[in-house]
């Protein structure tokens, strides 16, 4: 009961807001809700204990009591990843698959040391100690491109369609090894007993990338077998449904990247599946449904990244070193694109002005406030200091990024 109820207030709020949005701010959908989420924070936090005590205590606790970890983690991003990837196409994704592949790997890898590496020496310099393997714990979790934040702010911002599919390529991607590179590193900071050797990362890599992308595979395969067998798009939506609930059972079951296997499931349904299992009838209402779930759980997600100013401990405390850290990431992501386009994909011809969206499109999200928030307890302060610049430079990237970069992929691909 207590779980419809944060639900329920939290669905009020979101149309409330959306409709706020849509009526005076006009900003896209998910960044108004979210900043009009978070002036209602602010204003909660200066005034709420004067005016109105006893809703104000309720609902800080009904936010602390969110997880929102295993929320966004386990549930809500399969929904989103999957709905995200069934209307991919995935011919536009082969055309760029050695790009897509490339920035979804090695240079979420190279980003990640760049930026704990950079971390690690500033930070102290401020009169902070942070110990390298909590900086390079930062570094995995900032340094990929959130799916969700990025496929919702792509589609209005119309950057042009080969940077989109690319960005949007790398980021429905690079989750499976950041999630996988988070994990391995927190635990050689939690687990005193685990050997970061290489045959042991390698296989926990193998584990839950390789296990996610067969998972995925044979998902999408056997639903889009069982599908062409029927002509009903109730039955369909339903099937749908099944494999991203089921689907992640079994993915946390066998240890399996469940984004990974999302991903896989949701581009096979959407391009194979549309095409020989469901006459345009069913394909319309499918693609209706997801649509409508996509907008709804981006709206809730968004909400409560602005509510999440309810249970920082104090951003001003960290508010300077946050600030560096969002130009320590913007350095990184500009090395981690250019460096591989200069080397590894020199056969991939890019132009300057490409390179630079793809850099200014590089946004984070929730899901990496969903990581810093997975830190155990245990770290104490540390924990504290990395939600806060993590909450600083997703607030950044969301709100300055996010609003302009359509403008900045104008303004530079222009002029070349």
């Amino acid at each position: 009961m207590e779980l419809y109820y944060t639900f329920s207030v939290l669905i009020v709020l979101a149309s409330l807001f959306a409709y706020l949005n849509v009526r005076f701010l006009k900003l896209p959908g998910t960044i108004g809700i979210m900043i009009i989420a978070m002036l209602v924070s602010v204003g909660i936090r200066l005034l709420g204990d004067q005016f109105f005590p006893e809703t104000t205590r309720e609902f800080f606790q009904l936010i602390k009591e969110f997880d929102f970890t295993e929320i966004l983690m386990g549930a809500m991003l399969n929904f989103l990843l999957f709905a995200g990837a069934l209307h991919v196409n995935i011919s536009d994704l082969k055309e760029h698959k050695w790009p897509i592949f490339t920035y979804a790997t090695v240079s979420v890898v190279l980003s990640a040391f760049i930026i704990s590496g950079m971390l690690f020496y500033v930070a102290p310099i401020l009169g902070i100690e942070i110990p390298f393997i909590y900086c390079l714990l930062f570094g995995t979790l900032i340094s990929p491109t959130d799916p969700i934040v990025v496929l919702g702010i792509l589609k209005e911002a119309k950057v042009p369609k080969r940077i989109e599919t690319k960005i949007t390529g790398e980021s429905l991607f690079n989750d499976g090894v950041a999630v996988v590179m988070f994990a391995v590193v927190l635990k050689m900071a939690t687990d005193t007993s685990f050997e970061a050797t290489f045959g042991s990362v390698s296989w926990l890599f193998l584990l839950e990338a390789g296990g996610g992308i067969i998972l995925g595979a044979l998902l999408g395969i056997t639903a889009s077998h069982v599908m062409k067998k029927i002509d009903d798009y109730k039955v369909t939506v339903l099937i749908t449904l099944a494999i991203v609930m089921g689907g992640f059972l079994i993915a946390s079951e066998l240890h399996f990247s469940s984004p990974l296997a999302m991903v896989i499931a949701g581009l096979i349904i959407g391009n194979y599946g549309k095409k020989h299992s469901m006459n345009e009838t069913t394909r319309d209402y499918l693609g209706k449904f997801w649509e409508l779930i996509d907008e709804i759980l981006n709206a809730i997600l968004f909400l409560f990244i602005g509510f999440e100013l309810l249970v920082l401990p104090d951003l001003q405390d960290q508010l300077f070193l946050g600030v560096i850290v969002i130009f320590i990431g913007l350095l990184a992501r500009t090395l981690s694109i250019f460096l591989p386009a200069s080397t590894i994909l020199r056969k991939n011809t890019y132009s300057k002005g490409s390179l630079i969206t793809m850099v200014w499109g590089g946004i984070r999200g929730g899901v990496s406030i969903a990581l810093v928030m997975s830190i155990p307890n245990s770290a104490g302060e540390i924990k504290d200091v990395l939600l806060e610049i993590t909450y600083i430079v997703v607030l950044f990237s969301i709100v300055v990024q996010g609003l302009t970069v359509g403008k900045v992929a104008k303004k530079v691909l222009k002029e070349e």
